[in-house]
């Protein structure tokens, strides 16, 4: 009898460790972009040490900074490189240029690990007359990996390559751009590498700010809205432009590529002309975002599964051209490393590591040559409009998504987006009630025996 009553607390135990598990340990489908258009960054240790203190575990750079890179050694986060857009034509003309591009970037010493490297971003959107080197260049520095390397080679894609995405279900690239896109996805199937893109839910609503719209895109309670041509039914934006994105690719015959979101998020603030963009409309988003992804639901067209997700950005970035909401997307303070808004982020329910310590001269660094491109209390922030007070279940609210991609969106600045939720995740909770249901059938098991 003691031995049983031993097994059903060590069992009883082990099950409850499951609750706050995933809330402590990285999460393999978050990441977060690192830009840099700013004069205010705090040193990349800074940076590197505070992501250590989230559950964040990938990071997306622009570029191949090796004092960015360096600072992520020995970590445990992974990284996504960049090639700007004006590398590719040396790129793709260059397998010399490519193989250097390749093993210039990291350090002598121990070096971080690299999942990905994105040649180019939005260039189908921004810079067109690129189009035609944008596979050569991609082949060039998959060619410069060493032998039975992980790591994905692709491009990041603007939604605009979408010519149709409402509902869904009928979402299809571009007629125009198949020239380019064509070869793109024979090249990622070939290759097992994602097709990144950059949905932002934020854009759809400024081209539709209706009360219902802000709920859908803020994955707040609304009606849903149906998609007739496959019989789902959408809850938010977010899953309605990743399945449109999907949509395309299985009509295209590519089922087999995997979709990664390079970039999403919502700005905390804004112009008086950029309807939505308050720090409670963006904590709402991120807060709705990092829930959906932590409760596996995936989205209606395919469910079960999160998709990769790096979330826009770590700081604002206050030298970005454009309107100001382009340099409101961060989810971290420069100067303290303190969270604009809670995320849900935080190991243990922190708000930030403390103050960054000044920037330093950044050390020299050694490089060679190398194989290294190896498998691998919150701020008050004003806002510039009210709140829009969103629909509630059983509102009309049930047209087809508006502006899943409406044009002019994109522009070849990366954006920005945040995670995270101070209050409990339906992860949390969903987490909790089959726990209890492992608890109860342990509980008669031991009743029974």
């Amino acid at each position: 009898m003691g031995g049983r009553r031993l097994l059903l607390l060590l069992l009883s135990w082990g099950f409850l460790q499951l609750i706050n598990l995933p809330f402590s340990a990285p999460q393999s489908f978050i990441g977060i972009n690192y830009g840099d258009v700013a004069d205010n960054l705090p040193p990349p240790t800074a940076t590197a040490r505070l992501l250590q203190s989230t559950t964040i575990s990938k990071v997306r750079l622009y570029g191949t900074d090796p004092a960015m890179i360096s600072a992520f050694a020995g970590t445990g986060i992974s990284l996504l490189l960049g090639a700007a857009n004006g590398d590719i034509p040396n790129l793709a003309s260059s397998p010399a240029a490519a193989a250097a591009w390749v093993a210039a970037p990291l350090p002598s010493t121990s070096s971080p690990a690299v999942s990905a490297v994105s040649v180019g971003n939005e260039v189908l959107f921004a810079d067109t007359s690129l189009a035609s080197q944008l596979v050569p260049a991609l082949q060039n520095i998959y060619a410069a990996l060493p032998p039975n390397s992980s790591v994905k080679v692709s491009t990041v894609n603007a939604m605009d390559v979408l010519a149709s995405s409402d509902p869904p279900s009928s979402g299809v690239f571009k007629p125009e751009l198949a020239a380019a896109l064509d070869p793109l996805l024979a090249f990622l199937s070939k290759t097992g590498s994602p097709f990144l893109i950059n949905p932002y839910p934020y854009f759809a609503y400024q081209s539709d700010p209706r009360p219902e719209t802000l709920a859908f895109c803020l994955f707040q309670p609304n009606a849903g809205r149906p998609d007739a041509g496959s019989g789902l039914t959408y809850t938010n934006m977010f899953d309605a432009q990743v399945d449109a994105v999907r949509a395309a690719l299985d009509a295209k015959g590519y089922k087999d590529v995997e979709i990664v979101v390079a970039e999403t998020g919502w700005p905390h603030s804004g112009g008086t002309d950029e309807a939505g963009a308050t720090a409670e409309n963006a904590r709402a988003f991120v807060a709705g975002l990092v829930s959906h992804l932590r409760s596996m639901a995936g989205t209606p067209r395919v469910p079960g599964e999160s998709v990769d997700t790096y979330l826009f950005a770590m700081y604002d970035e206050d030298l970005k051209p454009g309107k100001p909401s382009e340099k409101s997307f961060g989810l971290f303070q420069t100067t303290t490393l303190a969270e604009m808004y809670p995320t849900g982020l935080m190991r243990n329910g922190t708000a930030g590591i403390g103050p960054a310590m000044a920037p330093a001269p950044a050390p020299t660094l050694p490089v060679r040559p190398s194989p290294a491109l190896a498998s691998p209390p919150p701020a008050t922030i004003p806002g510039q409009q009210p709140q829009v007070t969103p629909v509630q279940p059983g509102s009309a609210a049930a047209g087809g998504p508006s502006a899943l991609c409406a044009p002019g969106t994109a522009t070849t600045t990366s954006r920005g987006a945040a995670a995270g939720c101070s209050s409990h995740s339906a992860a949390e909770s969903s987490r909790t009630i089959s726990v209890l249901h492992i608890l109860a059938c342990v509980w008669l098991m031991y009743l029974l025996i």
